[in-house]
C-alpha cells in the first residue's frame, strides 16, 4: 500500500532523515520507533507531503505521490494526525469533526452524520456539543483522530497519538486504534509507549538519527542489540519481548 524509498530531507546542514525506506502494507498496523530528534515526524511529514524530499520516492496504492501537497493526498485517502493538537477552540467537537467531513461532501447534514459516527468509533459521542478549548488532553488525542478518520482515510500516519495520557487513557486508545484498523483503515504510527507498539504493531522500523537501523516483528526488535543500545534499553526491550 505505501512504499518509501530512500527518502531524503535535510534542513540547512542537518540531515533529518537519511535514505529511509519503509513499506505499509495493506491491512497492517506498523509502528515506527527511535529516540527524540531521530528524524520520524520528519519523515511522515515528507510522506504526507508537508516537506519536499531532497531524494527518494514514495508510492501510494502504486501510484507516486512524492512531493503531492497534503491537502490532494487527503483526497486521495493518505491522512497523518500532529503530535501537538491543535483544535478549533470555539467551536463543537461535532463541527471540529465536520470540517474533516468536509473534504468529501458540501451538505451540512451529512457532513454532521459523517462526524457523529466517527465520534462514536473514537469515544466522543457524548462530547459532541463541548467546545474545542473545553477537553482535556485525552479529549482531544481523541478529537485529533476523529478529525482524520471524517476525512475517509484508506492509510492512516498516527503521530504519537498516546504522548500526555495516562496508562489507563492509553488502553482506551490502544482499543480505538484497534477499531480502526477493523474498520478497513491501515495504520502507521510513530509511537514512544512500548506496551503500546507490542499491543499494535505486527511490525515495527526503528529510525536513528535519519537512518533506519532495523525492521521487523516487536519481539524481533527487542533483541538486536544495536535497537537496545540506540533506543530502547534492556527494561523498554524486555517489554517488547513480553
Amino acid at each position: 500500500m505505501l512504499e518509501v524509498r530512500e527518502i531524503s530531507k535535510a534542513f540547512g546542514g542537518l540531515k533529518a532523515v537519511d535514505r529511509a525506506s519503509l513499506d505499509v502494507r495493506q491491512g497492517e498496523i506498523v509502528g515506527l520507533i527511535g529516540p527524540n530528534g531521530a528524524g520520524k515526524t520528519t519523515l511522515f511529514a515528507t510522506i504526507a507531503g508537508f516537506h519536499r524530499p531532497d531524494g527518494g520516492s514514495v508510492i501510494f496504492e502504486g501510484k507516486p505521490i512524492t512531493g503531492m501537497q497534503p491537502h490532494r493526498l487527503s483526497a486521495a485517502g493518505l491522512v497523518r494526525t500532529f503530535q501537538i493538537t491543535q483544535p478549533f477552540a470555539g467551536i463543537n467537537v461535532r463541527e471540529n469533526i465536520m470540517v474533516g467531513a468536509y473534504l468529501h461532501t458540501a451538505d451540512r447534514r451529512a457532513a454532521a452524520r459523517q462526524a457523529e459516527a466517527v465520534a462514536a468509533m473514537v469515544g466522543m459521542a457524548d462530547q459532541l456539543d463541548r467546545r474545542g478549548s473545553d477537553l482535556t488532553v485525552a479529549g482531544r488525542k481523541r478529537l485529533e483522530l476523529a478529525r482524520a478518520l471524517a476525512t475517509g482515510p484508506r492509510l492512516l500516519l498516527l503521530d504519537e497519538v498516546m504522548a500526555g495520557l495516562n496508562p489507563t487513557e492509553i488502553v482506551e486508545i490502544v482499543e480505538v486504534i484497534k477499531a480502526i484498523r477493523s474498520s478497513g483503515v491501515t495504520i502507521l504510527l510513530i509511537e514512544h509507549v512500548m506496551q503500546a507498539v507490542t499491543s499494535l504493531a505486527e511490525r515495527v522500523y526503528v529510525l536513528n538519527q535519519g537512518r533506519m537501523i532495523a525492521e521487523g516483528s516487536p519481539a524481533a526488535i527487542a533483541e538486536n542489540p544495536q535497537v537496545v543500545e540506540a533506543y530502547l534499553g534492556h527494561g523498554a526491550a524486555r517489554v517488547l519481548r513480553a
